[in-house]
């Protein structure tokens, strides 16, 4: 077979281990954590979801390896706590029976120890640890690590390590990048010792190597260390890229593989997870400055989820390997569809935070194209229906396709009827806009994956209550999603006026200057376009907020784009009238005031289309409603309530 991707799906020998492809699942959180710190059956599941789907390896994340120390949120490795090992041993198992390299994250927090506890009680009474005293951002004091304490925690991560092996781990990666303990010894900014750990960089990299060795000393020859490292902490005080390199050459002959990312967790986490604001692969050129300066296997990771850029990073010697780890929980199959030829039907991370967000606000995960992650053991899999019927869905968004797809996948007839000329909903309007062009991907990507399951899809095709009746369908599922809001404002109707939906089909009619009214998810995102577009831009919103409703991950870097892009925004004015100058708006204090504008972009909301859910109620024995239509809210919310109308059929 000729692959297309030949150096992406070539196999790679790490250590005495051999790899199926160069594709790597990074770690990532897993979704139950039991009250031991153990691994729960859900957590198990979800990385074994993973495994099923190609990647060479997959990363459990995080075994804190000093909880005395850390206290921390993730997992506990020991032989005294009930299940703790078992946990980890089937965990291992369930990654290596697919073919995957089963490897474990070993970390430690150091003064950040802690900081996402959902018990916050503890979070408040435990003590943080660093290299060197000081007080943090928040107000938290640091202590600092004594020798003795220092050589417990070297220990400890031997002592894991040599656990993980026992479990059946083939690998572990040593996190030593974004802000954690080792990089906090690595970093002039937090390390301020004047003793042998600290000063001069061979000081500052001795904890690294002292952990390295002792891993090594428990885990013996041939199994394979990856190490996890910044490449350049990207903050003023932290070590720069020259610096980095002078890391990794230190290291080198301590690990079998470098895995190069960037930045600290706790300084730029846009840039340690990188944003949609950001390009795909902002920090291939750190792991590609380094490899020119070592002699073992580097990995890249961070935004990377295109089969021909990671292809020309190996291609072209920029890293050996390339890691995902939100690109593998959008599509866990991506490894096992760039290896069989047939990366058009790969569904691409849209980078927009919510597998974060939710791990954050609620300690479990979900992602927004995927509706599978995170629920991987609550009956969610596509089985044949028992009785073939005949399915017909009003409305080809995200949540209508999805319901398609599973539907068809299930063996019943599907008919998917879309009014205009193209399927995606809403999210045909994105591809206007470059940083959320994968939003229309998705549509187009659904489309083409519900051809192929045999879906029967109408385009120009109204279903109202006679075309309904005609089909005498068994179950209809109404999927109309929503309309934009355009309230009786003067001067709105007028023609310098775009309502947001519709930018896409009048991107050549905006003007130098724009005046956005709303300050939503929708309005925040279109200034940001605008403004990169190098047009004077001002956003206008009604309350006291910018997208209070935006996730808790992408809400703080959409803001801070807002301020780096240079948008004047107005919070607190109420659009009271549109005129060939801009809107006319009522200030806090009742004041009217004019903010300019040649052009005005309405982005005030949707609403939900529920004249269609009215008239197709008691068209057919059964109709399910999803989406939008509903009630206005997210892509997340269509694409889930869409597979499980299908479940449910």
């Amino acid at each position: 077979m000729e692959r297309k991707f030949p150096n992406l799906s070539k196999p790679i020998q790490i250590g005495n281990v051999y790899f199926r492809n160069r594709m790597f699942g990074a770690p990532m959180g897993g979704t139950d954590i039991t009250k031991d710190c153990t691994i729960g059956p859900k957590t198990k599941a979800f990385y074994e979801n993973r495994a099923k789907g190609g990647a060479a390896t997959v990363t459990v994340s995080e075994l804190v390896v000093h909880p005395k120390t850390e206290a921390s949120h993730m997992f506990h490795l020991d032989l005294q706590t009930v299940d703790s090992l078992a946990s980890f041993t089937y965990t291992a198992d369930a990654i290596r029976r697919h073919g995957a390299i089963p490897s474990v994250e070993l970390s430690h927090s150091g003064q950040y120890a802690g900081t996402y506890l959902v018990d916050k009680d503890k979070k408040e009474s435990i003590s943080q640890w660093g290299p060197s005293p000081g007080t943090r951002p928040d107000g938290r004091e640091v202590k600092e690590l004594t020798h003795d304490l220092i050589q417990e925690i070297v220990e400890s991560y031997g002592e894991k390590a040599a656990l993980a092996k026992k479990a059946g781990f083939e690998m572990v990666m040593v996190h030593g990048g974004h802000g954690w303990l080792i990089n906090q010894f690595l970093s002039p900014y937090f390390n301020q010792r004047t003793d042998e750990y600290g000063g001069s960089l061979e000081n500052r990299v001795r904890f690294a190597k002292e952990v390295l060795e002792c891993i090594r000393k428990s885990v013996g020859p041939g199994f394979p260390i990856e190490f996890r490292m910044s490449g350049s902490e990207l903050f003023e005080g932290g070590y720069d890229l020259a610096e980095g390199v002078k890391i990794a050459q230190l290291l080198e002959d301590k690990i079998d593989l470098l895995h190069v990312s960037a930045g600290t967790y706790q300084r730029g986490f846009g840039i340690t997870h990188p944003s949609m604001f950001l390009p795909h692969g902002p920090n291939v050129y750190l792991a590609e400055e380094i490899k020119k300066h070592v002699s073992i296997p580097v990995a890249t990771v961070g935004a990377l989820n295109d089969p021909a850029m990671m292809e020309e990073i190996i291609a072209s010697g920029k890293a050996d390997v390339v890691e995902m780890a939100r690109a593998l929980l959008a599509d866990p199959e991506l490894p096992k569809k760039v290896m069989t030829n047939q990366d058009d039907k790969i569904i691409h991370c849209l980078r927009c935070f919510v597998c974060m967000a939710e791990r954050a606000v609620t300690s479990t995960r979900r992602c927004t194209v995927n509706p599978v992650i995170g629920r991987e053991m609550d009956g969610m899999e596509i089985q044949p229906a028992l009785k073939k019927k005949k399915v017909l869905i009003a409305g080809a968004g995200p949540g209508g396709l999805q319901a398609a797809i599973t539907a068809a996948k299930r063996g019943h007839e599907v008919i998917l009827c879309e009014k205009n000329d193209e399927v995606g909903g809403i999210l045909i309007g994105e591809q206007a806009i470059p940083f959320k062009y994968e939003m229309y991907q998705l549509g187009v990507t659904l489309g083409k994956l519900a051809v192929e399951e045999g879906v029967d899809i109408r385009l120009n095709t109204a279903v109202d209550k006679a075309y309904a009746e005609k089909e005498q369908a068994d179950v209809i599922i109404v999927a109309a999603g929503s309309s934009p809001i355009v309230p009786p404002i003067k001067g709105l109707n007028g023609g310098n006026v775009i309502i947001v939906n519709d930018y896409h089909h009048k991107k050549d009619q905006v003007k130098e200057s724009v005046a956005v009214l709303g300050g939503g998810l929708a309005g925040c995102e279109i200034a940001i376009h605008f403004a990169r577009e190098g047009k004077e831009v001002s956003l206008i919103e009604m309350n006291g907020e910018l997208a209070p409703d935006a996730n808790i991950r992408h809400r703080p870097l959409m803001l801070q784009e807002i301020e780096k892009c240079g948008i004047q925004v107005y919070k607190n004015h109420k659009g009271m009238e549109v005129t060939n100058d801009g809107v006319i708006c009522q200030n806090e204090e009742g004041k009217e005031v004019l903010i300019k504008g040649r052009t005005v972009v309405c982005a005030l909301g949707q609403k939900p289309r529920r004249d269609v859910v009215d008239e197709l109620v008691d068209c057919a024995p059964i109709v399910k409603t999803i989406g939008d239509c509903i009630k206005a809210s997210t892509i997340t919310t269509a694409v889930y309530q869409g597979h499980h109308a299908a479940l449910d059929i």
